[in-house]
């Protein structure tokens, strides 16, 4: 697909700034791997609480649902400006979190992968509140993708410009309110403040982007969504093709 004015002008922005390289939204997904397990039983929560309840932060710098310990973990990179990572969320976001999280048999880390200057400013803001209100807010994010990108675009080239070209801690307040983005997220719990504040750090920033450079080398991402299980890299990138992939792997 040919990129729109607006995101030549974001990649343009982002991709110097934050030594990100080239990273395709892609979907091209093959069959699923011929690998296979034993049904693996349920595995109890801790007391009065859901697998999706518990959540916590990586060292990798993503997002991890479910049973730390769990027998398959699932690890997708995906980027927030990515239709087809929206796309896939919208389809598994439901069963990966109601059916494979919950029986405690599947865990399901999600880490960024920072594409653009608009997914620089969305990822902050989704690392803003707290852990248990990420993959909420990560969700709302892909649903309501289309809206950032065309509240931008409404805005004019000279307005984009301007936000682009802004030193580091002023780039991101700046994309926030181009975009919609922060408006957005205090309407979900963040104040305009707190948002304001997570987008002008600028050292979090770069912290965000080394990780994304680092984790691209040592798994070859080259296109989002990408998926892990257990540390390895599939070959497939759609709920279609996951959905049975973790069910032959004991998740049924």
């Amino acid at each position: 697909m040919t990129a729109t004015p607006l995101r030549r002008l974001v990649l343009a922005a982002a991709i110097a700034p934050l030594a990100l390289g080239l990273a395709a939204c892609k979907k091209d997904s093959a069959a699923p791997a011929a690998t296979g397990g034993a049904p693996i039983a349920k595995i109890a929560p801790p007391a009065g609480k859901a697998w999706a309840d518990v959540v916590s932060v990586t060292p990798e710098g993503g997002y991890l649902m479910g049973n730390p310990q769990a027998p398959i973990k699932l690890v997708e990179y995906g980027s927030l400006t990515c239709p087809h990572c929206a796309e896939f969320a919208e389809k598994a976001a439901p069963e990966i979190r109601d059916t494979f999280v919950a029986s405690g048999r599947v865990s399901y880390e999600f880490r960024n992968f920072i594409r653009d200057a608009i997914d620089l400013t969305a990822t902050q803001l989704t690392h803003c509140g707290s852990p248990d209100s990420f993959f909420p807010l990560t969700e709302q994010v892909f649903a309501n993708q289309k809206t950032f990108f065309d509240k931008a675009q409404a805005a004019g080239k000279a307005a984009q410009d301007t936000a682009f070209g802004l030193p580091a801690d002023k780039r991101g307040p700046a994309i926030g309110q181009l975009t919609g983005l922060t408006e957005f997220v205090s309407a979900r719990g963040i104040s305009k403040d707190q948002a304001n504040a997570c987008l002008a750090d600028a050292a979090k920033a770069d912290a965000m982007a080394a990780q994304v450079t680092k984790q691209a080398d040592q798994y070859q991402i080259e296109g989002t969504p990408t998926f892990l299980i257990n540390g390895n890299k599939l070959d497939i990138n759609t709920w279609e093709a996951l959905k049975p992939e973790l069910e032959r792997l004991g998740a049924r």
